[in-house]
């Protein structure tokens, strides 16, 4: 005889005025677990998240220091375009 055999079993010997406390409980344990299984979904799907947005950074081009030195050099004019001095 299963666990569900033998569950199935009591249930057919509880009476009646007990059997809706039963059926809550039994929504609540059933409701207990599927959060469990959501909220390990939910992590699944933020590691994958995190992984994607890893691996992509991973395949950005990386700015030599004349590139930046060109930006800086345009981001200080501008600056002192405002007149700003730095």
């Amino acid at each position: 005889m299963t666990i569900r055999d033998l569950a199935i079993a009591k249930l057919q010997q509880i009476p009646e005025s007990v059997l809706l406390e039963v059926n809550d409980f039994l929504d609540f344990v059933m409701h207990k677990h599927q959060s469990r299984i959501a909220d390990t979904k939910q992590e699944e799907n933020i590691s994958k998240a995190w992984a994607k947005w890893f691996d992509e950074i991973d395949q950005l081009e990386i700015m030599t220091d004349e590139q930046n030195s060109e930006y800086q050099q345009l981001l200080l004019h501008k600056y002192r375009q405002q007149g700003l001095e730095l």
